[in-house]
């Protein structure tokens, strides 16, 4: 069986049914119609071990274009992007700079398999309204890091709960990466209004904009989380004192002992 690797957003994009089209350059897997494909969510890109399925697949149609000739309703199953621009810069980012808009691009629409959707639609609800905790931590500051975040509806019950390792980090980049994580989580719940708990003062100022980012390394997840927090009707961000935060707090450490056992 073929697989095709999504990077943990998009993965979670097929769990929710928001997604079912891939866009390949190169495909060296010469995926054609009927084929049965494995999807697979790079939950850490870094960490293979990481790596879990997300189901299997039967391949329905298969589209090829120059990557300029992509027109609106080539989008059906797929991930928009703001502007033909921002698309190929996109691609540039997976690919190369190589990639321009006479490149040859592979549209792989697909099902997921029976089995597999009743998994999907049992797995996570959607929610219009949720709570986020976050945290992150660092052993080492920098050294070994991890982000914790959990999902809750409005009355407190646990969606999702999730530790990623991140390798070598600050202990507020581990912060950021914690919050952006859990952000794009619950955008692809389709969330709307977000209400974001952390024990970071200095992130929950810095969001509300209270305290300047003087720490260059922080700019830019900084500014593609305010990016992301504007997609959202509305997300409010509000300190919390540690131990109201102990469900992201034990992800974050899940997630570096598991590391540490792995080493």
């Amino acid at each position: 069986m073929k697989t095709l690797k999504l990077d943990h957003t998009l993965a979670e994009m097929v769990r929710r049914g928001d997604k079912t089209a891939t866009w390949r350059l190169y495909d060296d897997k010469d995926i054609a119609v009927n084929d049965r494909i494995e999807l697979l969510d790079k939950v850490d890109p870094a960490d293979p071990s990481t790596w879990e399925t997300v189901g299997t697949a039967r391949v329905d149609t298969v589209v090829e274009k120059r990557l300029g000739d992509v027109s609106q309703a080539d989008f059906s199953g797929h991930e928009e992007f703001m502007s033909r621009e921002d698309m190929l810069k996109a691609y540039q980012g997976y690919y190369g700079p190589q990639v321009t808009f006479e490149t040859p691009i592979k549209m792989i629409h697909f099902t997921l398999d029976r089995k597999t959707q009743e998994e999907v639609a049992g797995a996570i609800p959607r929610l219009r309204e949720a709570k986020m905790y976050a945290d992150g931590g660092s052993r080492g500051n920098p050294g070994p890091s991890a982000s914790g975040y959990a999902i809750m509806q409005m009355d407190g019950q646990i969606v999702v709960k999730k530790g990623v390792y991140l390798g070598v980090t600050t202990n507020n980049q581990a912060e950021y990466q914690a919050l952006k994580l859990g952000m794009e989580e619950a955008k692809n719940m389709g969330v709307q209004q977000l209400h974001v708990y952390m024990d970071s003062l200095l992130v929950v100022n810095q969001m509300l904009g209270r305290f300047k980012v003087k720490n260059r390394d922080l700019w830019p997840i900084h500014e593609s989380i305010k990016t992301l927090a504007a997609t959202f009707q509305h997300v409010s961000f509000t300190h919390v004192p540690r131990e109201l935060n102990k469900i992201a707090d034990a992800e974050v450490n899940e997630a570096l002992d598991a590391a540490e056992k792995r080493q």
